[in-house]
Formats: C-alpha cells, sequence, structure tokens
C-alpha cells in the first residue's frame, strides 16, 4: 500500500512482541486458573495504544486499517494463551467495531474513548442457546415501552461475558421481517433486567471470561438503539469480516509459535541415540506445516489487504477463516506428538495450545459454514 504504513507495521508488531514477551508469557498462567484476564493489564494495553488501532485519532486511536488487525492477532496469538488474545480481540475487533461503524457521534463520544483506553471493556451478544452461524433465527426480543425499549431472551457463549462494562445485543423487533426485523442495542452493565446467568466452564481459552447472559424485562434508553432500527442483521454480517480475519491471524500466530517450541524440542529431546530430528519423517513433516502455516499467513494477509482497499472479499476472507481453523488443529495435534508424554503434561504449552486450538474452526463460523460461503461465490 505504501512504506510509510509498512513501517507503522513493522514498529507495532516489535511492540506487540516485546509486550507479550514481557508482561504476557509470565504471568498468563495464573490467569488460566483465576478464568479471565486482568483488568490492569487491559488498561496497560490501551495506555500503549494497542486497543484503538483501527479508531479515529480523535477518540485515541491510530487510524489504521484491517492489516493491524492481522497483526494485532497474529502476536496475540503468539503469546500461547489463547484465552488471552481472544479477550483482547473480541474488545478490539468483534465487538467495539459495532459502536464505530453504526454509533451515532454522541454515542461514540460517550464511549469510544473509554474503549480504546481500556476503561471500558466490551462484548458482543449474537450467539444464544439455538443460534450461532444462523444469525436469521436469534430470539431475544426488543418492544418499544415509551422512553425505553425492553429485551427479553438470553445469549450464549459471550466472551468477556462477565466482566464487560458495554455490551452490543442483538434483538428481533420485528417478529415477521426476518433478517430486517434485527437491531443492536447498547446495554450497559447493571442495566435493570440484565444479568450473567452463569460463567461458563470450557474446554479451551481458559482466561477467557465467557457467560450466559439473561434479559428480564431489561430495559435501555431509546437513545442506546446502535444504528437504524432493523438494520442489525446486516451490521452482524459486515464485521464478521473483521472477527474472522483476527480468528484466522490468531490461529497462524499460534501456530507458527507451536511449530518454533517443536522444533526445539525435537533438536534436543533424544531417541534411539540421536535427536528426533534426525527422523526423516519428522523434518519432513514439520518443514510442510512450516509451508502450510506460511500460505494461511499469506492468505490472511491478501484478505487483509483487500480489505483495506475496500473491496469484495467475503470468499478470500471465509477461504482464510477455513483453512487457518482447520491448520491449527492440525499443526497442534502432531506438534503434541512429537513432543510424546510431556505434551500430554498440563504443565506444557503445547496441550494447553491444543485444547485452545480446538474452537478455532468453530467460533465465529464455523468451518462448514465458510465453506458454504466460499461455494456460493465459485
Amino acid at each position: 500500500m505504501n512504506a510509510e504504513h509498512d513501517d507503522t507495521l513493522r514498529l507495532l508488531g516489535e511492540s506487540l512482541r516485546r509486550f507479550v514477551e514481557k508482561e504476557v508469557v509470565p504471568r498468563a498462567a495464573a490467569w488460566e486458573e483465576q478464568g479471565h484476564v486482568p483488568r490492569e493489564v487491559l488498561r496497560e494495553m490501551g495506555r500503549l495504544g494497542f486497543l484503538g488501532l483501527r479508531y479515529p485519532e480523535e477518540y485515541g486511536g491510530a487510524a489504521l486499517d484491517a492489516r493491524a488487525t492481522a497483526l494485532l492477532a497474529e502476536e496475540l496469538g503468539r503469546s500461547t494463551f489463547g484465552g488471552f488474545a481472544i479477550t483482547v480481540l473480541v474488545h478490539t475487533d468483534m465487538a467495539s467495531p459495532h459502536l464505530m461503524n453504526a454509533g451515532s457521534e454522541e454515542q461514540k463520544r460517550r464511549y469510544l474513548g473509554r474503549v480504546v483506553a481500556g476503561e471500558a471493556i466490551t462484548a458482543v451478544a449474537v450467539t444464544e442457546p439455538d443460534a450461532g452461524s444462523d444469525v436469521k433465527s436469534i430470539r431475544t426480543r426488543a418492544e418499544r415501552r415509551g422512553g425505553d425499549w425492553v429485551l427479553n431472551g438470553s445469549k450464549m457463549f459471550i466472551t468477556n461475558g462477565v466482566l464487560a462494562d458495554l455490551y452490543f445485543v442483538a434483538a428481533r423487533t420485528d417478529a415477521a421481517a426476518g433478517s430486517k426485523g434485527i437491531s443492536m442495542f447498547i446495554v450497559e452493565k447493571g442495566a435493570p433486567g440484565f444479568s450473567v446467568g452463569r460463567r461458563l466452564d470450557k474446554h479451551g481459552w481458559r482466561s477467557s471470561d465467557t457467560a450466559e447472559l439473561v434479559f428480564q424485562d431489561c430495559r435501555v434508553p431509546a437513545a442506546n438503539l446502535l444504528g437504524e432500527e432493523g438494520r442489525g442483521f446486516y451490521a452482524i454480517m459486515r464485521n464478521f469480516q473483521n472477527e474472522r480475519i483476527a480468528i484466522a491471524s490468531m490461529a497462524m500466530g499460534e501456530s507458527a509459535r507451536a511449530l518454533e517450541l517443536t522444533l526445539e524440542h525435537v533438536k534436543t529431546r533424544k531417541a534411539f541415540g540421536a535427536p528426533l530430528w534426525e527422523k526423516q519423517a519428522i523434518r519432513q513433516r514439520l518443514s510442510l506445516l512450516s509451508a502450510k502455516v506460511e500460505a494461511g499467513r499469506q492468505l490472511v494477509r491478501h484478505a487483509a489487504g483487500l480489505d483495506a482497499l475496500g473491496r469484495d472479499c467475503v470468499k478470500e476472507v471465509s477461504m482464510a477463516k477455513a483453512y487457518c481453523g482447520e491448520l491449527v488443529n492440525e499443526v497442534m495435534y502432531d506438534c503434541l506428538q512429537f513432543h510424546g508424554g510431556m505434551g500430554y503434561m498440563r504443565e506444557s504449552a503445547i496441550e494447553r495450545m491444543t485444547r485452545d486450538a480446538r474452537v478455532q474452526s468453530i467460533g465465529g463460523g464455523a468451518t462448514e459454514v465458510m465453506l458454504e460461503e466460499v461455494a456460493k461465490r465459485l
């Protein structure tokens, strides 16, 4: 695009990597045990400018594009703690973009500076017990009553669900209008009738706070309608591209780091009188996986570049999400295998990374859904 922008991204990547190595890797095991990332860590990321990469400078952001999202996600993925990475990425690239894309000037002035600073953590509440990738099937209702909207229903698998301050909630405002009957709302923590039903206990992403949310005659001011009534489905579809770039790039950061850890292991671990690296089958398998990961990285970066140019890139983003979500699981399977028994121990980074990777082919659009999006455009 231009050399100045590339230099900015290079410096950003170096800063992110230093932060992850110094502030995350030595401490994140404790976050896995407590089930969430401490607020002070997110505030520090805000102070360093990591939480507003895509937002205008007037709100404290860096005014960058989708390539910055891909870079952020890849470096966070390299932390080896998927729960930490997704906590940040939901805030920066999956929830708060709804405010930036559809919010009124008053709404952005009220909230966006705090979001960029890490003072107000965000979550997006679309998924329900019976509606995930099929957004048109959501059942949570919103009815206009005087000066308020009243929400009833529940949301499931909501990242940052317990500890968020701002929730961008999809609800049906017209039962007969199909996809045109869904709207988005800003719901603040503590809103009357809004509660966390339960904190969810997950297979992986253990340091990610995930919850079921309940709306029981939850009243929000009419001014908290986010964007136009009936345009929520299209807002969700628009930001899915951003979300999928982030998840795919995160998966490639995880994969690259897993291969590095495995390479270190097989070059020092001896079996049958020689390092495992001397086994041709292992060398060639790791080499092929390295090639696949590099291909995945380039696919994500290509999709992000198209997005930055404002081009239609649904096919490329869907390809990247499907390919990278499956590849990260392939990488982790072999990396754990080559670690032997130690790879199965909870003290091993690879054991944790293998658990974390399993959701990458599910969250943000299951592989099968992504492949159907590609098929429509072939």
